[in-house]
C-alpha cells in the first residue's frame, strides 16, 4: 500500500491538516505579533503605561479565557455532531452556544465596569498612582468589549468546527491591522494616550463580531445562524455544551486567577520589574502561539474523530500533531529569542528592565521546548474527547501548587525578582507534561461521551 492509499484510510488527509492548521498557526502568530506591536506603542508612552496595560490585561485575559472555554465547548460539541454527519444537531448546538455566550459575556462586562476601581485595588493592592489611574481608564473601555469578544470567539469556533480556519484568520488579521492603525492615530495623532489604546482595541473587536455574525447568516455553509432574536434556550443542548465548557472555564479561570496572584506579587517589585515581566510575557506568548494553533486544530480533529466513532484516529492524530507542535515550538523559541533585544530597544525600555527581560528570555528559550509541548498539546485532544474533568483538576492543582506557591515563596521569602515567576512556570509545565502524556498513553480519556 503506497502513501496515497494510506492517507485515504484516515478521516483527514495531509491536505486537510494543512488547510486547518496553517491558518490557525498564522492567526495565533499574527495576533501575538500585533499584540507585541501594540505593547511597543503603549510602552513608548512610558513604563507606567505598559505597566498599567499589563496589569489590566491580566484581568481581561481571565474573562477572555472564560469566554474561550465556552467557545471551546461549542467547538467540541459541534465537531462531534459533524463527525457523525448530523448537521442539524450541530446547528442547534451552535444556537445554544451563541445564546449562552451573550448572556454570560454581558453579565461579566457589567460586573467589571461597575466594580472597576475596587476590583483593581483588591487584586493589585497599593501600586503607584499614575499606574492605577491609567489602569482604571484602560479597564473601563476594554470591559465594554467583552460581549463582542465572546461573539467573535464562538463565531470563529463554529467555522473551525467544520474545518474552516482560514476565514476567522482573515477577520482576525484585518482586525489586528485596524487596531494598530487606530493606535497610531489615537495615541500619536490625537495624543489620547492610554485611552486611545483602549478605544482602538474596543473598535477592532467590534469589527470582528459584526463581520463574523453577518457571515454566519450565509446559507451555503455547514453551520448557519440567522434570526438571532428567535433563538430560545434548549436545556438539553445547553447542558451538553456546559458539561464541556464549565470544566474548561474553571480550568482557564483558575489558571488566570493564578496568574493574577503571581502578578500581585510582581507588582510589589516596582515599575522596572513590572515592565520587564510584561515584555517577557509578550515574547513568551509569541514563542508558543504557533504550537497553540496546532492544539486548537487538534480540538476539531479529535472532536470529529470521536463523533465518527474512530478512536484509533483520535490517537493517531494526537501523536502526529504533538510532533508538529514540537517542531514549531523549537523554531518559534529561537525566533523569539533572536528578536528580543531589538524589541526592547524599539520599545524604548529602560536599561535595567531590558536586561532583566533578556535574562528571563534566555531561560525560557532553553526550557520551554523540552516540557511545554507535552504540558499543553495532548490536553486539547483529551478535552475534545470529553475528558475535561481530568485536565481541569490536574491543571488547577499544578498551577496553584507549583507555579503560584513556588513563585510567592521565592519572591516573599528568598527575595527573588520576576525570574521567580518563570521558575514556578517551568516546574508547572514539567508536572503537567508528565500527567497529560501519561493520561494520553492510557485508555480512560477516549471512553467519555459528549453527545
Amino acid at each position: 500500500m503506497d502513501a496515497a492509499e494510506k492517507e485515504k484510510e484516515h478521516l483527514f488527509s495531509n491536505k486537510d491538516l494543512k488547510n486547518l492548521l496553517i491558518p490557525l498557526m498564522i492567526e495565533q502568530l499574527l495576533n501575538s505579533m500585533m499584540g507585541m506591536v501594540d505593547s511597543v506603542m503603549v510602552s513608548s508612552i512610558g513604563d507606567w503605561a505598559i505597566s498599567a496595560v499589563s496589569l489590566v490585561d491580566s484581568v481581561n485575559v481571565l474573562v477572555i479565557q472564560l469566554l474561550s472555554a465556552l467557545a471551546a465547548g461549542g467547538t467540541i460539541v459541534c465537531s462531534q455532531y459533524l463527525g457523525r454527519k448530523d448537521a442539524e444537531g450541530s446547528n442547534r448546538a451552535a444556537r445554544q452556544v451563541l445564546l449562552t455566550t451573550v448572556v454570560i459575556s454581558v453579565l461579566l462586562a457589567l460586573f467589571c465596569i461597575i466594580l472597576c476601581h475596587p476590583l483593581l485595588r483588591l487584586i493589585f493592592g497599593k501600586i503607584e498612582q499614575n499606574v492605577m489611574d491609567a489602569s482604571v481608564i484602560y479597564f473601563y473601555v476594554t470591559a465594554l468589549s467583552f460581549p463582542v469578544i465572546g461573539l467573535f470567539n464562538v463565531g470563529g469556533a463554529f467555522y473551525r468546527a467544520e474545518g474552516n480556519s482560514k476565514y476567522p484568520m482573515k477577520i482576525s488579521v484585518i482586525s489586528n491591522v485596524l487596531n494598530i492603525a487606530g493606535n497610531a492615530l489615537l495615541i500619536y495623532g490625537f495624543g489620547w494616550g492610554i485611552f486611545g489604546a483602549a478605544l482602538s482595541t474596543l473598535l477592532s473587536r467590534v469589527f470582528c463580531a459584526v463581520v463574523v455574525l453577518r457571515s454566519l447568516r450565509k446559507p451555503k455553509q455547514v453551520i448557519v445562524l440567522d434570526h438571532y432574536m428567535e433563538i430560545r434556550p434548549e436545556r438539553a443542548l445547553i447542558k451538553k455544551v456546559l458539561a464541556v465548557g464549565i470544566p474548561s472555564g474553571i480550568e482557564n479561570g483558575m489558571f488566570q486567577f493564578g496568574k493574577l496572584a503571581i502578578q500581585s506579587s510582581v507588582s510589589t517589585l516596582g515599575t522596572v520589574a513590572i515592565a520587564a515581566q510584561a515584555m517577557t510575557t509578550i515574547l513568551e506568548n509569541l514563542n508558543g502561539v504557533a504550537a497553540i494553533g496546532i492544539g486548537i486544530g487538534l480540538t476539531t480533529i479529535v472532536g470529529q474523530c470521536m463523533g465518527a466513532g474512530r478512536k484509533d484516529e483520535a490517537i493517531y492524530y494526537t501523536k502526529k500533531l504533538m510532533l508538529y507542535g514540537e517542531i514549531v515550538l523549537i523554531v518559534s523559541c529561537l525566533v523569539a529569542y533572536g528578536i528580543a533585544r531589538p524589541i526592547t530597544v524599539i520599545a524604548q525600555m529602560g536599561k535595567e528592565s531590558a536586561q532583566m527581560c533578556l535574562y528571563m528570555m534566555g531561560w525560557i528559550t532553553l526550557i520551554k521546548p523540552i516540557v511545554w509541548g507535552g504540558a499543553f498539546i495532548p490536553a486539547y485532544g483529551l478535552r475534545a474527547a470529553g475528558d475535561v474533568k481530568y485536565t481541569m483538576i490536574c491543571s488547577t492543582l499544578s498551577m496553584w501548587i507549583f507555579r503560584v506557591t513556588l513563585c510567592k515563596i521565592l519572591i516573599g521569602q528568598f527575595g527573588f525578582g520576576p525570574m521567580a515567576v518563570w521558575i514556578g512556570m517551568f516546574v508547572d509545565w514539567t508536572v503537567r507534561s508528565v500527567l497529560f502524556v501519561g493520561r494520553f498513553m492510557g485508555d480512560k480519556w477516549y471512553r467519555h461521551k459528549v453527545i
